[in-house]
């Protein structure tokens, strides 16, 4: 702070005084204040033959470090901090991401940061199981941490402990079995849920949608199970010790297969459950469409070279391009309104001025998917690319109106491959289009491509791709584009 004083006495002729009022307005942040204050320091500096430029570029600089500045001292001792956390990171990576995430285990908002960092050092996050996770996240190998039970919304610490306790000696076999161990105050339908949205329970049944529907039953089996054990009596259904595998032939009978969810179902129940996406991105369905319908990947626009300084003023300016992704960060700063495009492997900072807001806020909603185009520029406060947004489209329409090949990949197993009738049923809603379309055939000793007439062209749109997901599986189709958007 002292230092700041300083720069407004020589620089701008600043009396004591007028340099401890700057101080303090920039401690208080009101916007007025330093509008007046910006209008001063570049008058006085002009004054002393200064530049204009330079002198706002530098009062740029001193507003940006006077949020976040201290003394010497205080730098030394964080100095050493991060060199010893920098080395644990270095030489035992999994071990320490492994007590960063359980120390930050009640934030979801720092836990998919970190979940990022360990994408980007080739550490995996393996999703939260009932038979390994222990109650905090745990280090399992060189290359992979395990999800810690306690970090499941709706679980808590005490649940966490009691699922441990009760596998010590045995594992759980399903959710017949595990509901039997643990069900009571501490664990109930609630927890049961969310454990299973969370994807800890996969190993014991065909899907999630089948393992809810199956809470019912399985609790009231547990209940009854409860009342024998307290009445002293034996379950007529019961098995002896040592044939839990068998389990699933109880009262209860085996798990009816439900269809499972999509995968934007599957992505919803894990961000409800854990405060983060676990098994993919939102963006994920879209990232071959991506490069078609945007300047490239965020990566690509974020990771550019920043434009050198001139010297006088702050690089200003900017080329128009586009870039997609899911709506995160959403507020209001000023005049403006400010969030931020995530693709799952990099995020970009967007602002839009309000009236552009305006038009476009029916998309602008959070965990929406869009393409946004304007100007991207290099801004010095952020020491980052921001793009002012100009224009912003549903990213399914903007699919619509750029692809115009559909490729579907029949399956090589003829029992798993629709019927034509079926596929007819499937096409018949989305004709007529602009999307022709093909079906390609691959096995070890023959490729063939069938193109269908032009007829059969449909509109490439988000209830046709749920359905070929729900046929053919996410790898079973793509898009293609002869066209840029």
């Amino acid at each position: 702070q002292e230092q700041v004083m300083q720069i407004a006495q020589r620089l701008s002729g600043y009396s004591l005084g007028g340099a401890d009022i700057l101080r303090r307005a920039m401690g208080k942040k009101k916007p007025e204040e330093m509008a007046k204050q910006r209008a001063g320091f570049v008058d006085g500096a002009a004054e002393r033959g200064v530049e204009r430029g330079v002198a706002a570029f530098i009062f740029d600089l001193i507003e940006k470090f006077a949020g976040y500045g201290f003394n010497k001292s205080h730098s030394a001792a964080y100095a050493m901090l991060s060199y010893q956390t920098a080395w644990l990171k270095a030489h035992y990576p999994a071990p320490f991401m492994a007590a960063v995430l359980s120390a930050e285990m009640g934030d979801t908002d720092k836990l998919e940061i970190l979940k990022r960092d360990l994408a980007a050092n080739h550490l995996s996050l393996l999703p939260p199981d009932i038979n390994d996770s222990g109650v905090a996240f745990a280090y399992r190998s060189d290359a992979e941490i395990r999800y810690g039970l306690a970090a499941i919304k709706g679980l808590g610490r005490a649940a966490a402990e009691q699922i441990v306790a009760a596998r010590a000696d045995v594992p759980f076999v399903d959710l017949d079995d595990f509901c039997e161990r643990v069900y009571n105050h501490k664990i109930g339908r609630r927890s049961i849920e969310a454990l299973i949205k969370a994807g800890a329970l996969d190993a014991s049944g065909p899907n999630r949608p089948s393992l809810l529907a199956r809470v019912p039953a399985a609790i009231g089996h547990a209940e009854r199970a409860a009342r024998a054990r307290d009445s002293g009596q034996d379950d007529l259904f019961a098995l002896p010790a040592g044939t839990h595998d068998e389990r699933v032939t109880r009262e209860t009978g085996p798990i009816p297969v439900l269809p499972d969810w999509s995968f934007r179902q599957q992505l919803g129940a894990e961000r409800e459950s854990l405060g983060l996406y676990m098994s993919g991105h939102p963006f994920d369905e879209y990232r071959t469409d991506g490069p078609f319908i945007s300047a490239g990947t965020l990566g690509s626009l974020t990771r550019a070279t920043p434009p050198s300084n001139r010297g006088d003023k702050p690089w200003s300016g900017g080329r128009e391009c586009s870039g997609a992704g899911l709506v995160t960060g959403l507020r209001k700063r000023g005049g403006r309104i400010t969030l931020e495009l995530d693709d799952g492997e990099d995020r970009l900072e967007v602002s839009l001025f309000q009236e552009a807001y305006e038009s476009y806020r029916h998309l602008l909603t959070s965990d929406s998917i869009v393409v946004i185009s304007g100007k991207l520029r290099f801004d010095d406060f952020i020491d980052g690319w921001r793009l002012t947004g100009k224009e912003v489209r549903d990213i399914d329409r903007a699919i619509e109106a750029c692809a115009d090949r559909l490729v579907i990949r029949w399956p090589q197993d003829t029992n798993a491959a629709p019927t034509p009738e079926r596929l007819k049923s499937i096409l018949e809603p989305y004709r007529p289009g602009n999307c022709k379309i093909s079906l390609f055939y691959s096995c070890s000793h023959a490729q063939a491509r069938v193109r269908l007439g032009a007829d059969w062209s449909v509109r490439p749109c988000r209830e046709l791709r749920e359905q070929l997901e729900r046929i053919f599986g996410r790898q079973g189709y793509h898009f293609g584009y002869s066209r840029m958007a």
